[in-house]
Order: structure tokens, then C-alpha cells, then sequence
């Protein structure tokens, strides 16, 4: 493979706007942009989440996520493009069942937090149900692909279950949210 960056500044989004894939110019706050920007903003805190101490079955699952992440990212840059493909949804499906196996039912809400990971766990749901939103605001405009909205739709559930399953494996109880009014 040859340099795909040789040189990282162009000066050429000096003006407020930045190339997509197809060579269009765009400007930086479309909506395009706007979703691209908060997959890349969940790639990177999976990427802080993976510097944790984590199962086996959720490290190697959110590595493949950020793969997924990245050719989502590609998807979105490139209108009219498709990347991310139906197995993929089924692979989050399969880990999400996996894991919720293994967890006790859910009666009651939960907070984020419990262990340092699974904080950043519940950052990363919150970032993911953000960037699902640009997405369908993005589609109601110009139509992205149905498959890549329920990639964001399903990581996102995946995402809550592995924060419960990253608390019980450290022995750490969720925080259960009380209602004190």
C-alpha cells in the first residue's frame, strides 16, 4: 500500500469547508460532516476504553467495532456509498445475546459508572446514541444506507450490556438509580 497521507495539512479547509471521498466540497458543520465527526468521536473513546483491563470477548468485539467504525466513517463520506455490511449487525446481535446471558435480569434503571471501564463504556453509548441521531438527521436529507443505522442502533444496546458485563466481571455492582422524589 502507498502513502496515503504524505502531507497532513492542505490549507485547503481554511474557509470552512473539507472534501468528502467523492472530491465535493462540503462545508464543515453539514450535517455529513456532523455525523462523521461523532463516529470518529465514538472510535476514539472505544479506543480510551480499550486502554482498560477488559474480558477477552468485549476487547476483541470492540476492536472489530472500531474497524466497523472506520468503514462507517468511509460510508457517510462518501455519499451513496456502502461499507458496513448486514453481518456485522448480526455479529453485535450474537455478543450482545452472549453477554446478557450471563447478566442478571434488569429491574431497575442504572447510572453510569461502577468501574473506571465500564464509565467509560457508558461514554461511549452516549456518543454512539449521538452519532445514531446525526445519522437519521443526515438520512432524512440525503439517504444513507439502513444498514448503517442499525449498526448505530445495535452497538449502542451492545454497548449498555457490556458496561453491566465489564462491572460484573471486575465484582463490581451496578449503581442503581433511586427515586428520591
Amino acid at each position: 500500500m502507498g502513502n496515503r497521507l504524505s502531507k497532513i495539512y492542505t490549507r485547503t479547509g481554511d474557509e470552512g469547508t473539507t472534501g468528502l471521498g467523492d472530491g465535493t466540497r462540503v462545508n464543515k458543520d453539514c450535517l455529513r460532516v456532523e455525523a462523521m465527526g461523532d463516529v470518529d468521536e465514538l472510535n476514539a473513546v472505544i479506543g480510551i476504553l480499550l486502554t482498560e483491563s477488559l474480558p477477552q470477548l468485549i476487547s476483541s468485539a470492540l476492536v472489530k467495532v472500531q474497524h466497523d467504525l472506520f468503514d462507517l466513517g468511509g460510508e457517510i463520506c462518501i455519499p451513496g456509498h456502502s461499507m458496513v455490511k448486514p453481518g456485522r449487525v448480526e455479529l453485535l446481535e450474537n455478543t450482545l445475546d452472549q453477554l446478557n446471558d450471563a447478566l442478571a435480569p434488569l429491574k431497575e434503571f442504572i447510572l453510569p459508572g461502577g468501574t473506571r471501564a465500564a464509565a467509560y463504556c457508558h461514554l461511549a453509548r452516549t456518543v454512539c446514541r449521538r452519532a445514531e441521531r446525526q445519522l437519521i438527521k443526515l438520512n432524512r436529507e440525503e439517504k444513507v444506507t439502513e444498514i448503517s443505522l442499525q449498526y448505530l442502533n445495535r452497538l449502542s444496546d451492545l454497548l449498555f450490556v457490556m458496561c453491566r458485563s465489564i462491572n460484573q466481571s471486575s465484582g463490581v455492582a451496578d449503581i442503581l438509580w433511586k427515586n428520591e422524589s
